[in-house]
């Protein structure tokens, strides 16, 4: 699989199908998009004017079940905090995405990170969250984990994570453009230096 970051949180993932998480900044009209993810209703995680840029007729939505409102219809697929799907041929799970000690995604909203089985991989995409009890527990072979801090873990929390889980890859992800500094992923990948495979895409 191809894994690329257009900047912050915007993922892309290219395997037999092509799946973006909470698509943002995108630059070009590509309407590539077989399924997007969107983890919770924030304006750098959801945005409109994004999604239209990616999706095609066919394109699957796959949501919290909190943002049913904002996104409900046909081809889309809703998911609570801890559910397993299948969409579109890949095993989908989802765990609570939440902040500790911080108001800006309090767990009870229902804002979800996903585990996605893609070629054999399960790849977790964090969400905004920082280090909690439902995180620690991820098993994933690629985790896409948050280090710019102020509505995140910052990279010294988001280390400790990737050490904790232990994939074979950890991406940096959510610093450099809304918050973090550029180098946030430098310094993550530093800290993990000979314990962890880390790989920039920022």
């Amino acid at each position: 699989m191809k894994i690329s970051i257009n900047c912050h949180s915007s993922i892309r993932i290219e395997a037999d199908k092509v799946l973006y998480f909470d698509p943002f900044k995108i630059e070009e009209e590509s309407h590539d998009a077989d399924i997007i993810f969107v983890t919770h209703d924030h304006f750098d995680h959801f945005s409109v004017e994004d999604i239209k840029k990616i999706e095609k007729e066919d394109t699957v939505y796959v949501i919290p079940d909190c943002m049913y409102n904002l996104l409900g219809g046909e081809n889309v697929v809703t998911l609570l905090p801890n559910e397993k799907a299948n969409v579109e041929g890949y095993e989908v799970e989802t765990i609570p995405s939440y902040n500790v000690g911080k108001d800006f995604h309090p767990k009870d909203k229902g804002y979800v990170a996903y585990i996605v089985t893609i070629e054999g991989k399960r790849v977790y995409v964090a969400g905004d969250c920082d280090m909690n009890e439902d995180n620690e527990k991820v098993k994933c072979d690629i985790a896409l984990i948050p280090v710019g801090g102020t509505y995140t873990m910052d990279y010294k929390q988001a280390a400790k994570l990737a050490e904790k889980l232990n994939p074979e890859l950890v991406i940096p992800t959510h610093y450099g453009d809304v918050v973090g500094q550029g180098n946030d992923g430098e310094k993550f990948a530093e800290l993990l230096k000979g314990k962890v495979n880390v790989e920039l895409k920022i």
